[in-house]
């Protein structure tokens, strides 16, 4: 099973797609809102390098930054369909 975890924030569509794509595909991911949790808006920014929503990272090793669903489902092993 994959540790996913998804950096979001409100009125965000791209996230709210991406929820749906991990959801369709049943795989269970932690939801971080960087609105809320400022610790996690700083990780995303300096460690991530990531300076959008949504980003994922995928078994604490592969980031994906910004809206792709490609590369997102290669990482998880899935079809993109």
């Amino acid at each position: 099973m994959h540790k996913v975890v998804l950096y979001t924030q409100p009125q965000c569509p791209p996230c709210e797609i991406v929820k749906k794509f991990l959801q369709a595909h049943y795989i269970q991911f932690k939801e971080v809102n960087i609105k809320v949790d400022q610790k996690a808006k700083s990780y995303m920014l300096t460690q991530l390098e990531a300076y959008s929503t949504p980003t994922v990272v995928v078994n604490e090793q592969q980031v994906i930054r910004g809206f792709n669903l490609e590369e997102l489902a290669s990482a998880l092993d899935i079809s993109c369909e």
